[in-house]
């Protein structure tokens, strides 16, 4: 998420921080989709012979923050999407099922769910950043993010620039590189506390333009009571990538498993195949 195509981020919190957030995430009903992890693993399970430890014996659990299409997504009782397929590819290297937590996306960022043992690996449209670095390790990165920028058919905007000079209303998703470029660029958006809330402050007047990872707001016009309103008027090349979180000081196994998983998707056609069935274009043709 540019979550951190948030972000989809955060700077290192402390032991009570990490206490806290995690605490606020239990009450706010996270969900578990696939198999049951029984009392939240707060320790990890025993590793195969010559595999990674895990906080689920037979499974690879992954946290993510949904909905977040078409990286990650219900359809029906099922979690689908671009990141899911990703790092499905290196479930079954290792002979594992994968498990999806649903879980609030600044408690991914900070490292705090992996470190309670809540999940393996995090796929949630995060982009790799230095503060998030300091919090979780990354994969190689698997996708090149860029920002867009969605308004209201007949605007007359299409930069940052013009939204200020005209003192339109921005909108961002919380806790996301989206919000944390346009701040810098001296913008004061209001912000919302995931995507679809996001969306809807732009149908609801609370915003006449939003800033949003580009493949985001390109599912959403595939949507004709979106595409009629709104309109896609300006591209931020912010230079993002998005990468595979894992607990700080990953488990080698485990991280060299993603990575290599990743380049070898890349060379051999896979991650194109992948790519064209959740965006519709090649690798290089979204933008």
């Amino acid at each position: 998420m540019g979550l951190s195509f948030v972000p989809r981020r955060a700077l290192a919190v402390g032991a009570m921080v990490v206490a806290g957030a995690l605490g606020l995430s239990a009450c706010g009903g996270g969900e578990t989709t696939g198999a049951s992890t029984g009392d939240g693993a707060s320790s990890n399970a025993p590793a195969a012979a010559s595999g990674p430890k895990l906080v689920s014996p037979g499974k690879l659990t992954t946290c993510t923050n949904l909905p977040y299409e078409p990286f990650q997504f219900k359809e029906g009782d099922k979690v689908v999407g671009f990141d899911v397929d990703i790092v499905d590819l290196a479930a079954k290297k290792l002979g594992l099922t994968q498990e999806i937590v649903d879980i609030d996306f600044a408690v991914i960022k900070s490292g705090a769910a992996m470190a309670a043992g809540k999940c393996d690996v995090a796929a949630a449209g995060m982009t790799i950043t230095p503060e998030r670095q300091a919090n979780i390790d990354f994969s190689v990165p698997y996708f090149d993010a860029t920002q867009a920028l969605l308004a209201k058919k007949g605007l007359g905007v299409k930069t940052l620039e013009e939204i200020k000079a005209k003192n339109l209303k921005l909108g961002a998703q919380a806790s996301t590189t989206g919000l944390e470029y346009v701040k810098k660029q001296g913008l004061n958006p209001k912000e919302f506390a995931d995507s679809p809330k996001e969306l809807l402050g732009l149908q609801s007047g609370q915003a006449d333009v939003i800033v949003q990872d580009l493949p985001v707001v390109l599912t959403w016009l595939k949507k004709p009571e979106i595409a009629d309103k709104f309109e896609l008027v300006g591209s931020l090349d912010t230079g993002e990538q998005y990468g595979i979180g894992l607990k700080k000081g990953a488990d080698p196994i485990l991280l060299k498993t993603i990575n290599d998983t990743i380049t070898t998707a890349k060379s051999d056609g896979t991650y194109e195949q992948i790519f064209v069935k959740w965006f519709g274009k090649k690798p290089g043709e979204l933008g």
